[in-house]
């Protein structure tokens, strides 16, 4: 279980990337019922560096704290990519030793080029920001590099897109460690959805296009409170007053997803919930998700989280207090 978490830290860091980690990992919530966890920031030789927002830091710690962690964390590296080749070997040596002993190896935007460097991308499927996978493909061949998503998790190692994709990744770790409960009550205190759908595709730049609706976060959050109802296309385009086919297209320009997946992943998302935190069967907690049942549940929740739903409650309903 996740207890231990260092960031490390070099000349060129993206500041808000590292505020990413230092927000999702290191702040005290242990009052809504969140593991403290023993977090540092770590860098080399003096402990001083030069952000790329125009001011210096020091680091509480040296770059040998990192042996202690279960997870080590690798914010960005500046916007251009450039700065890459500035990282030291003792960095990229400290980041692949980590990986050696088994900790677990978290990146924001550009830091999956750190990992590149360190060798811990070759035939292991991972993501960055979007305008710069093709140049992480470029540079690292060997890299399953997948451009679309937001965050990738390639169980050792998992690599985020942009800044927000950032907190999604971190947020995804504390639900593997401690659950939706806990990883709700973090995303709660930091005022963002606990899991977003969709991937890059929707933040790509792209021609302006003609909108005839406005946007869609009504539904979706009257959706989320009405899973349990008919959910279908046509459903959602009534509630919407659109067209079923001007609403799935919407719904994918503004989700990048399709209903049905957004739908699906929202009931999972609350049976999770649900198995967590209620001692309803699994046949209730599907019907109170909108499922036809617990085979369908347990079909989508093996599908999708590889556990079945009495495993997942096993794992996390004793986690959560």
């Amino acid at each position: 279980m996740l207890t231990n978490v260092a960031v490390v830290v070099f000349d060129g860091v993206a500041p808000f990337e590292l505020g990413v980690v230092c927000e999702a990992f290191g702040v005290d919530r242990s009052d809504d019922g969140v593991p403290l966890l023993d977090f540092a920031v770590c860098a080399p030789g003096d402990r001083r560096v030069r952000t790329s927002g125009g001011f210096s830091l020091t680091a509480d710690h040296g770059l040998d704290r990192v042996a202690e962690a279960d997870l080590v964390a690798v914010p960005a590296v500046d916007g251009t990519i450039d700065g890459v080749g500035s990282i030291t070997e003792e960095v990229v040596a400290t980041v692949r030793a980590a990986h050696a002993r088994g900790a677990r190896i978290l990146t924001v935007c550009s830091g999956a080029f750190v990992l590149g460097q360190a060798g811990l991308l070759d035939g292991v499927a991972c993501t960055t920001h979007w305008r710069h996978t093709r140049q992480l493909s470029e540079r690292f061949p060997l890299a399953q590099v997948v451009p679309e998503v937001l965050y990738v998790d390639a169980d050792q190692v998992v690599t985020s897109a942009g800044t927000a994709a950032g907190l999604d990744a971190c947020l995804h770790v504390w639900r593997q460690e401690y659950g939706a409960a806990v990883a709700a009550a973090v995303a709660r205190r930091m005022v963002v959805p606990p899991q977003r759908e969709g991937g890059q595709a929707q933040y790509v730049a792209r021609p302006v296009v003609d909108c005839e609706a406005d946007t869609l976060a009504p539904l979706l959050a009257w959706a989320s409170e009405h899973l349990a109802d008919d959910l279908g296309v046509e459903a959602l385009a009534q509630q919407a007053h659109l067209s079923p086919r001007t609403f799935a297209r919407r719904f994918r320009e503004e989700t990048g997803t399709t209903p049905h997946a957004w739908v699906t992943s929202q009931r999972l998302r609350e049976a999770e919930r649900l198995l967590e935190t209620s001692d309803l069967s699994v046949e209730q907690v599907a019907h109170a998700v909108g499922m036809t049942g617990a085979a369908t549940l347990r079909h989508q929740f093996q599908r999708s989280r590889g556990v079945s739903p009495q495993s997942y409650r096993r794992a996390f309903q004793q986690r959560v207090g």
